[in-house]
């Protein structure tokens, strides 16, 4: 294990947490130590939930290690089920239970209760947050299904006529980047092609609506970190066909309705499906000409950064310089674009793995994390926060979708934005020092300009020459500050260590 300051993903207790928080009728139980509880906040002071996630801990102390830990979990299990009534519940531990090997799991089962019961094998010390997510909508499929699984061999009935095709939404969870709005602005674009959605899940469905999974004529897997395990048992047990394709971006919209056209059977005219998103004009119009060609680093979960590379340099025109993930999961679907694109694929849960490369590639956007916007602010850089772990400020209280065509719009505009105030600042930056424009400036016809400060001597040697300095750092005169200042702030860093260098390689003492 390692201490971190930051950390991209939780352990995978907190993506079972996730998983329940997102449904009705679903409670989980975790065995953990007092102070395991801080997920709670996750929920209700970044999410803005109005309730607490549906979780009981045990909440065991340094002093109960010498009884009976399994014990105070069956009570844990019976007071939850007492007092919420769940339909169905997960069971885990955290990583730190993890070393106490109670079993958890095997110990809900043996215990007789009314509702299905899940047990998880989390596996904290080598898998992470999505992955959790991931197993416990999985588990929970698959308990409630079990016992609805066709016989080996038998097909599927086909759709009556005149019966419109139903699709389920899968994937979307609390927490998640967007997924209240996205599985909406989805719903909206099946509804516009003929096809009805039959379950939205995790993300407000109840174990009843699990329980007509099967109903649907096809799956569409909006968050391959949480739902790809799941398509694939639905499309083995159920013949359920998935639709990979995620909408994000106007031609990844227009890719997915084709693609649940394919599968649904439908003949549609894609262009002609919905209203015409205004980013795609703007992405050509006068005011996004000199974007074209910027500089883009992209890190994220997989599926967001992935469409983010399609978006950046298809759409918007701008040069994709590095690309990375945590989602180690897939980290060969990342290694496999970045190939495409020429860049090394960066793979990592390391933060500062992140920002070094961040510093060394000096791009001119960063679309990324929450962690991301701090790293490029550090670096004065412009970003663009494109997947989790997100803070508050990214669960809006307006519809701000990332999927579909109206997806597209809010991403143009959130990648866009900062390279055009970033334009901005950097004129006013420039022309603050200007006799006229300085901030202690009196009207034009009275003003006088500013003295301008005294140059530092360079260093010079016995023979009167400058002297040799090519193992000491260069030092900026006043004037040689103030040109670099004219430079746009978000390339300045890169341009002080071009010169730099330079005046090392030549032995130039002072910068002038």
């Amino acid at each position: 294990m390692r201490l971190t300051v930051w950390s991209y993903e939780g352990p995978p207790h907190v993506g079972a947490i996730r998983v329940a928080a997102s449904m009705t009728g679903v409670h989980c139980v975790l065995h953990a130590p007092a102070g395991d509880t801080y997920a709670d906040l996750l929920f209700t002071m970044i999410e803005r939930r109005a309730s607490r996630p549906p979780v009981t801990y045990t909440t065991f102390q340094a002093r109960d290690l010498g009884g009976d830990t399994a014990e105070l979990f069956k009570k844990a299990m019976r007071e939850a089920c007492e007092r919420f009534q769940p339909r169905a519940l997960l069971i885990g531990e955290t990583c730190t239970a993890e070393l106490v090997q109670d079993q958890p799991g095997a110990l809900a089962q043996g215990m007789g209760l009314p509702v299905p019961v899940v047990p998880l094998e989390l596996s904290a010390y080598t898998r992470k947050e999505n992955w959790g997510a991931s197993e416990a909508f999985y588990g929970l499929v698959r308990t409630l299904l079990k016992g609805r699984v066709p016989a080996p061999g038998a097909q599927r009935a086909p759709r009556p006529a005149d019966q419109r095709p139903r699709a389920n939404l899968l994937g979307a969870t609390a927490l998640g980047f967007r997924c209240r709005d996205d599985v909406v602005e989805v719903s909206r674009l099946l509804d516009a092609i003929g096809v009805e959605v039959n379950v939205i899940a995790p993300l407000g469905a109840s174990p009843e609506d699990l329980l007509r999974l099967p109903q649907a004529d096809f799956n569409v897997c909006l968050y391959p970190e949480v739902a790809e395990l799941t398509c694939g048992w639905l499309e083995r047990q159920f013949k359920q066909p998935t639709v990979r394709t995620v909408p994000l971006g106007v031609t990844g919209t227009r890719a997915f309705l084709r693609e649940v056209a394919a599968v649904a059977g439908l003949d549609i005219d894609v262009e002609q499906v919905g209203p015409a998103s205004r980013s795609t004009w703007y992405s050509r119009s006068v005011d996004s000409t000199y974007l074209t060609g910027k500089r883009v680093f992209i890190f994220a979960d997989a599926t967001h950064a992935l469409a983010a590379t399609r978006i950046a340099q298809d759409e918007l025109g701008f040069t994709v310089v590095g690309l990375g993930t945590y989602s180690r999961e897939f980290a060969r679907d990342v290694r496999e674009r970045a190939q495409a694109l020429g860049v090394e694929a960066l793979i990592t849960d390391d933060y500062l793995e992140v920002e070094a490369r961040v510093a060394e590639l000096q791009p001119e956007l960063v679309l990324g994390t929450q962690m991301e916007r701090h790293i490029a602010k550090r670096l004065g850089i412009p970003c663009a926060v494109i997947s989790a772990p997100v803070h508050v400020q990214d669960f809006p209280a307006r519809y701000a979708p990332q999927m579909g065509f109206e997806g597209a719009n809010v991403i143009f505009d959130t990648w866009v934005h900062p390279l055009m105030m970033g334009l901005e600042e950097h004129l006013i930056t420039m022309f603050r020092e200007d006799f006229e424009f300085h901030d202690t400036a009196t009207a034009p016809q009275h003003a006088e300009p500013p003295t301008r400060p005294q140059a530092v001597a360079p260093a010079v040697d016995a023979e009167g020459g400058e002297a040799e300095a090519a193992d000491v750092e260069p030092v900026w005169t006043p004037d040689a500050e103030r040109e670099l200042g004219k430079i746009p702030f978000f390339v300045r860093g890169k341009a002080r260590r071009n010169t730099e260098r330079y005046a090392r390689t030549r032995g130039v003492a002072t910068i002038t």
